[in-house]
């Protein structure tokens, strides 16, 4: 029996309480966070406030997955949410699988704001972390999953059993990407065949290939040179097997067949690359489906669509809620643009600015300007127009391919400014005197990374290495794995030129969902500018022909398409500025502008972020 005798027994029996209390505290929130309490309800036909009975049509959006933090690929559930609760603040309404086969079977009316969501690849992760979000907002979504994964066993995907349960919740139905996500004529950058390879494959290869691939259903096999070698009859019995194998898993281990499918991935126009192909998956999409989505990018569909060649847009994980909000915007028929509202965030800090074109976000620290498409977002700080010698930082966290600006000296028509601008990672000062824009100076950032330069033949070696590592670990015999690591250690054998000897020096591309941070620094006094980055001088005394006083400006705009792996295509851009702070030059201590926490709504921040990292090792580690 434990005896209490010491002030030391006291205190640590006090301290076990309270531990005791914190767990019991978190495993509560946990508990409440990771299962059902609610019932969905659907939305009420005969309300004519959300089925007037005009066409509007309908928007399908498909998430990829959902991670509690969020990665680069999975939204975090904070954004998905953030996402959701807008599009339901709007009055979007989530209809079901059966809704949308009446709507083009039966000519039923469907709401005016009618939304179909999807989540692919079937994670186990994304049911756990949607769910809330699906409860809170009153969202019903459709689970899509590979037939693939149930006979393979892997633990990060749903089980049958899993989806079972799942379907009987009421938040969720089932839909299916396929039997398989594989990859046939692929490539490396260097224009080496891997020829084909498994999802788990692609992702070990992927930091080395380029956009030279295709999906498994979208084209013939074909050798090194492109030429098939397969026969149109080999092809059409390979497509129409994995079709037989997904239609065999489906209805032994669910019951039955999902009535929806994404193939993986058209986008073409047609339903593959090729014509041939292209025929064949239409007769077993129809053969076997009842609706299937084809395309990728844009989210409206409506009675002009074929049931069969559906589309969705694919919202990605760091996609601000503007983001998402514009994409839609410009998707919907002009007249009904207007009833898209953007978020706004904190009212009492976007006081400060004038929003002249984009839209625009305060949370917390952050300002988020999203562009229109292909175009920009720009915001003036109002009061900033008699500033002339200034000090300006802050932390600039949009993705790398797009342009984040800040504009000083600029006049009411930006006809006149000093502009630092961060444009796909190079860093440009420009300036317009009246006469037009003109470069003063530009850098390409990542001469200022702190990373080792690794030259075009060590780079091509090392995609080498990697391959035969790859195709060593999934061989199918000891025969072919000695045969691959003996080739793996004669490529590392071999002596390459680094950059130091000479050799051309390897440049990644940057893509498209690279995030971005940098941290900038503009000192403006006088004639001269330098800028800062990470700490170190990236530009001195940079001599500037604007003299005259003026606005500051913030400006976000589209980068261009950007390279891709998954061929991504956006043509709108979060720009993030971080902590901005604005001081005079001529004295330090004078602050003129400052989008910084302070007192207790930073000590809430600290918290609520020590307090996530707790919940999100428990999580993890459950």
């Amino acid at each position: 029996m434990y005896r209490i005798e010491t002030k030391k027994d006291i205190k640590k029996l006090i301290r076990t309480i309270f531990e005791g209390i914190f767990l019991l505290v978190l495993l509560f929130f946990i508990i409440k966070a990771l299962f059902v309490i609610k019932i969905y309800e659907p939305y009420d036909e005969t309300d004519t406030q959300v089925v007037s009975g005009e066409d509007k049509g309908f928007l399908a959006l498909s998430y990829f997955g959902v991670d509690r933090s969020g990665t680069d690929t999975l939204i975090s559930t904070e954004r998905l949410g953030e996402h959701l609760e807008a599009l339901s603040e709007l009055g979007y309404v989530t209809v079901t699988q059966q809704d949308i086969l009446d709507y083009y079977e039966k000519g039923k009316p469907l709401p005016d704001k009618a939304l179909f969501l999807m989540f692919e690849d079937g994670r186990k992760d994304t049911a756990i972390f949607a769910q809330k979000v699906l409860e809170k907002n009153n969202f019903i979504a459709t689970a899509l999953t590979y037939a693939e994964k149930f006979e393979t066993k892997d633990n990060k995907f749903l089980m049958p059993r899993d989806l079972n349960s799942l379907m009987k919740g009421g938040w969720w139905e089932l839909g299916t990407n396929g039997y398989r996500l594989s990859y046939i004529n692929a490539y490396d950058r260097y224009g080496r065949f891997l020829g084909e390879l498994t999802s788990r494959e692609y992702i070990e290869l992927t930091d080395y290939m380029g956009r030279d691939y295709n999906h498994y259903l979208m084209d013939y096999i074909r050798d090194k040179d492109g030429l098939p070698v397969e026969s149109q009859q080999m092809m059409r019995e390979r497509i129409t097997h994995d079709y037989d194998l997904m239609n065999d898993i489906y209805t032994e281990e669910i019951g039955e067949l999902p009535d929806f499918y994404v193939l993986m991935h058209a986008n073409t126009g047609m339903f593959g690359n090729n014509e041939a192909v292209s025929e064949v998956n239409e007769e077993n999409i129809t053969r076997l489906f009842a609706a299937n989505f084809n395309r990728e990018g844009f989210s409206m569909n409506n009675r002009e669509s074929s049931v069969y060649d559906l589309t969705r847009m694919q919202p990605q994980a760091y996609w601000y809620t503007n983001h998402l909000l514009m994409r839609i915007k410009y998707d919907l028929a002009e007249e009904e643009r207007d009833t898209i509202t953007f978020v706004t965030g904190d009212e009492e800090r976007m006081q400060d600015w004038e929003l002249l074109s984009g839209a625009a976000e305060f949370k917390g620290e952050q300002i988020v300007l999203t562009s229109e498409p292909e175009s920009e977002g720009t915001l003036r700080l109002k009061g900033s127009d008699s500033w002339s010698d200034v000090r300006v930082t802050a932390q600039l966290t949009g993705n790398k391919v797009g342009t984040q600006t800040i504009y000083l000296r600029a006049d009411e028509e930006k006809s006149r400014y000093v502009a630092v601008k961060i444009q796909n990672d190079v860093l440009y000062i420009l300036q317009n005197t009246g006469a037009g824009e003109e470069e003063l100076f530009s850098m390409e950032l990542r001469l200022l990374d702190d990373t080792e330069p690794v030259s075009v033949e060590e780079d091509s070696q090392a995609a080498l290495e990697s391959e035969l590592s790859v195709r060593a670990r999934y061989s199918g015999s000891i025969g072919e794995w000695l045969a691959y690591i003996r080739e793996r250690r004669q490529v590392q054998g071999e002596k390459v030129q680094s950059v130091d000897e000479g050799a051309e020096e390897y440049i990644k591309e940057i893509q498209i969902l690279d995030p971005g941070d940098r941290n900038i620094d503009i000192f403006l006094q006088g004639s001269m500018l330098s800028v800062q980055i990470d700490g170190k001088d990236a530009a001195t005394d940079i001599a500037v022909g604007v003299d005259e006083a003026g606005s500051l400006y913030l400006e976000s705009c589209w980068g261009g398409d950007g390279y891709s792996q998954r061929n991504l295509a956006d043509d709108v851009y979060d720009a993030v500025f971080e902590q901005l702070s604005v001081y005079s030059a001529d004295d330090s201590s004078q602050v003129l502008y400052r989008n910084v926490l302070t007192g207790t709504e930073k000590v809430a921040q600290t918290v609520s972020s020590i307090w996530n990292t707790i919940v999100d090792w428990f999580v993890r580690n459950l």
